[in-house]
């Protein structure tokens, strides 16, 4: 019996050191790869939750157009907080982006929109990336800027080959 325990516990054997380590730098060798290609997602996400408030900004700016013969004047912060309840005009802190601005289709300083159009621009609190649609006499356009000091553009398509800050579109 004793020398059945001997001989069974001769033929266990375990990893060499050196197979262990190949099987660690493996490991590490995916992991750089992975990790940042998840970081990247994450400000992808933000951005995308900041484009998808753009949109619901521009359809409650259309209803507040229909509702009015047409006309955007009345398009501000305070009328698609009022029309939309769910627009959120202020950074909350929780990451989440916002309503920074409502203005004529020209960015003009003016608190609402014009009779022929609007722009509407919100920010993406992690990253700071804005993204404005404008409706100007019916054409409608998307831009988007990314802060100097970036890393990624995130979800801003910036024509500048290599660069991650600066305007772009979406």
């Amino acid at each position: 019996m004793l020398y059945k325990m001997r001989q069974r516990a001769k033929d266990e054997k375990g990893f060499t050191l050196i197979e262990l380590l190949v099987v660690i730098l493996i490991i590490g060798i995916l992991a750089a790869i992975a990790i940042p290609s998840f970081l990247n997602q994450k400000s992808k996400a933000s951005d995308a939750s900041a484009k998808e408030l753009a949109r619901t900004a521009q359809t409650t700016a259309e209803t507040i157009a229909t509702d009015n013969s047409g006309s955007y004047l009345t398009v501000s912060s305070a009328t698609l907080t009022a029309t939309e309840p769910s627009i959120p005009t202020s950074s909350s802190g929780a990451g989440n982006a916002f309503l920074s601005s409502v203005t004529g289709p020209g960015g003009t300083p003016a608190a609402n929109g014009s009779a022929t159009g609007y722009a509407v621009t919100t920010t993406s609190t992690p990253t700071g990336d804005t993204f404005t649609v404008t409706q100007n006499a019916g054409v409608v356009t998307r831009s988007c800027n990314v802060p100097s000091g970036n890393a990624t553009a995130g979800g801003c398509q910036i024509t500048a080959a290599g660069a991650h800050t600066g305007a772009g579109s979406w």
